[in-house]
């Protein structure tokens, strides 16, 4: 994964389809659908034999939903089959009502799968916090683990999760040395192959370590367990059948089984989508591409089929492209168990746990504990970790659901409030005192609003910062009785409503907003955020209200990231552009203090050096490629530029010694090459471009080409970049092969 591909043709025909994926994606379909066969067949058998229905019928469910899921399905990555979610249901229902009754539950469950896809509800799953899936990938993940710990010692996985960690000390202890082994040199194989050479590693990993491993336990007679298949594998289709009585029962069983099924699979969907970089699935198919599977399932004798997160993230990692894999895989399973059985046979189980438990450790990712942690939610994610561990995965996604849910609430009713003091005074002599309301400010959180503000010291000079998305009647009545009982004392009360809904639906956040746009006008009775000393002059009036507001609530937050940078810096571009006070190179890239190396003059030109030259634009670039090491280099243009309107209009039609006149001299090749019939040029001119960004854009290809000559850049790795900015629509295009494409929609790789 890692690369955005442009897809194609909405309506290719099916034979260019199938040269582009033969050309293009075979090879990483086809390594992974082995692989993900392999960790099919043993969970097929074990799942099946947990619920106590025939050994085949777990392999069938495989083949059914590699095939019809994976080619139906909405979720291209995402691999169906049976799934340990449904073992104790399937369990149940065989016990009451036989194995040829839970097979016709089974169709039902599946065509009323397909009846809420043509509904269009799948994308209600959309509405699950990120935070419950990631930890229900980590939940799965530890599952995985504990189980395959046991077959990695020679044994069997428990049926729960603390049965297997009751039991490992004794699995430990008794373990079979010739399995561990195996299963140990799978796991060094997959931790080590990363650091391969990138030629190895254009072969999948998992799929060398299995091979690899099976062949070594061969060659030296290796006595340890293998995975076992029935000697008949088709004589365990079984046809459905409905009961003869108990139908209320048989009702519930379909609900339950559609209800788990279908959470089951788009659940796992929506965690293939973070797991699989620029794929998205559409559930609503997938809901359908299930229903039909199941159908299939259930008349051929099969398990009830899921979209299983075990193999769906194996079939991630290991390369997959297309949702051919899945259907690969589902041939492989059909293929080897009909017809190679004894080839299967081959294959130690403790090689396979070896490649359960890393994969099962990759869907434990830090990142996400991190993540959590940062927006408050850690306590959702232990707990429902915890209940996908110790209960099953249903139960634990809707308890983490619900803790969610009652964190949201608790944040929609419960302010955050709180009191900053210091020793400053304003200019009256009064203490500062800052007080911060952050969140909903209903009527729930005037108690504790309360209790907050009797620790503002009596007769200061309070700015009350209202970071707040919503202010009742009784906070506001509140707050303005406090304001006028604190004034009552001798105090002052500024307050700033930060975070209120804005009456413009259009303005800007306060950090890319003009000064106009949130600061006093002449016109205006009083400023928005008042200064703490007051600033007669009216020209600098709103340089100083910028300081403060800086000072306030953007030097806090960036002062851990400049004192990383205090001692350093290591910009990733050098950034060539006009000194337009509309060109905000931070802002259009949207990138922060250290990142862009900014070098602005009139119309971004690149003057020659030397002693009738300039030497301003070249030490600047010197500087950036040999002490900085920048890894690009940009010139941004943009439209109507003046510089290259005054070029247009002939510069030596300025006064002789006009500074202006001297400095565009060097932009007199752009102006050459613009007359000259340059492409890009031609291009603008199809597009409807002004003659003034013609200019413009022609400009930014020739300043490149002068940047190339420089014979520090030209010996260099610096990658040079021209990019044009479109003021009135806010567009940021770049310049490619002559042309000009919208940067949002350039294609990335690696």
């Amino acid at each position: 994964m890692g690369q955005l591909r442009p897809s194609g043709p909405a309506h290719a025909p099916p034979t260019a389809a199938a040269r582009r994926w033969l050309r293009h994606d075979a090879r990483f379909d086809l390594s992974a659908s082995l692989v993900v066969f392999l960790v099919a067949i043993p969970l097929s058998v074990g799942i099946a034999a947990a619920s106590g229905a025939p050994v085949m019928a777990g392999l069938i469910a495989a083949v059914i939903g590699g095939i019809v899921a994976g080619s139906l399905g909405g979720s291209p990555l995402q691999v169906s089959g049976p799934a340990a979610g449904l073992t104790v249901v399937v369990a149940g229902l065989i016990t009451q009502f036989g194995w040829a009754v839970t097979c016709a539950i089974t169709v039902l469950a599946g065509v009323l799968q397909v009846v809420l896809g043509a509904c269009r509800i799948g994308r209600a799953a959309l509405a699950i916090s990120p935070t419950v899936v990631n930890a229900m990938l980590a939940g799965i993940g530890v599952t995985i683990v504990l189980g395959q710990l046991h077959v990695l010692t020679g044994g069997a996985a428990e049926a729960s999760a603390w049965e297997n960690v009751r039991d490992l000390p004794a699995a430990v202890a008794g373990l079979d040395p010739a399995a561990a082994a195996t299963g140990l040199l799978v796991i060094g194989m997959l931790v080590l192959w990363p650091r391969m050479p990138a030629r190895l590693r254009g072969v999948p990993g998992p799929l060398v370590a299995i091979v690899l491993v099976t062949g070594a336990s061969l060659l030296l007679a290796l006595t340890v367990a293998r995975v076992s298949l029935p000697d008949d594998p088709l004589s365990a289709i079984h046809l459905p059948r409905l009961p003869d009585g108990e139908w209320f029962a048989f009702a519930v069983g379909v609900a339950t089984m559609t209800i788990i099924a279908s959470v089951e699979s788009l659940l796992s969907a929506v965690s293939v989508d973070k797991l699989a970089t620029g794929h998205r699935s559409d559930l609503n198919r997938e809901l359908i591409g299930q229903g039909s599977a199941n159908m299939a399932s259930g008349l051929l004798g099969g398990l009830p089929v899921t979209g299983v997160i075990v193999r769906s993230s194996t079939n991630v990692r290991a390369g997959a492209r297309t949702r051919a894999s899945a259907v690969l895989h589902g041939i492989w399973v059909l293929l080897f168990t009909v017809l190679l059985v004894g080839l299967v046979e081959q294959v130690p189980l403790a090689a396979l746990a070896g490649l359960l438990i890393v994969m099962g450790v990759k869907l434990v990712r830090p990142a996400d504990v991190a993540v959590a942690r940062k927006h408050g939610d850690l306590h959702v994610y232990l707990v429902t970790l915890a209940g996908v561990v110790l209960l099953d995965l249903l139960q634990g996604v809707l308890i983490g659901l619900a803790v969610s849910l009652l964190g949201m609430v608790r944040r929609v009713v419960w302010a955050r409030v709180r009191v900053r003091t210091g020793d400053e005074t304003d200019e009256d002599g009064r203490p500062l005192c800052a007080v911060i309301v952050e969140g909903t400010l209903s009527f729930l959180s005037v108690p504790r609003l309360s209790r907050v503000l009797t620790q503002v010291p009596d007769g200061s000079a309070v700015h009350l910062e209202l970071v707040v998305d919503y202010l009742d009647h009784a906070a506001y009545e509140h707050l303005s009785a406090w304001q006028r009982q604190h004034e009552g004392t001798g105090g002052t009360v500024a307050v700033d409503e930060i975070g209120d809904i804005p009456r413009d639906r259009s303005a800007l956040p306060r950090w890319f907003s003009p000064w106009s746009h949130w600061q006093v006008t002449e016109h205006e009775e009083r400023p928005l955020i008042p200064t703490q000393r007051s600033v007669d002059d009216h020209v600098l009036r709103p340089l100083v209200t910028g300081a403060q507001e800086y000072r306030r609530t953007g030097a806090p937050a960036l002062r851990p990231h400049l004192r990383k940078l205090a001692g350093s810096q290591q910009p990733h571009a050098v950034f060539l552009t006009c000194a337009d006070s509309r060109i905000v190179p931070n802002v259009i890239t949207a990138s922060g203090p250290g990142d862009l190396f900014t070098i602005r003059n009139v119309g971004n030109l690149v003057p020659d050096p030397g002693p009738v030259g300039d030497q301003s634009v070249h030490a600047g670039v010197l500087y950036a490629v040999r002490a900085l090491r920048v890894p690009t280099l940009v010139v941004c243009g943009h439209s109507g530029c003046g510089g290259m309107a005054a070029l247009l209009a002939d510069r030596r039609a300025m006064p002789e010694g006009d500074p202006m006149r001297q400095w565009l001299r060097w932009g007199e090749p752009s102006l050459t090459a613009l007359r000259a019939g340059h492409p890009i040029a031609d291009h603008a001119a199809e597009a409807g471009w002004s003659e003034v960004d013609r200019l413009a854009m022609v400009n930014v290809a020739v300043q490149l080409e002068k940047l190339r000559t420089i014979p520090e850049v030209a010996a260099s790795d610096i990658r040079l970049v021209g990019l044009f900015f479109d003021i009135p629509s806010g567009a940021l295009l770049m310049l490619d092969n002559d042309r000009l494409t919208p940067l949002a929609d350039t294609a990335l790789t690696g």
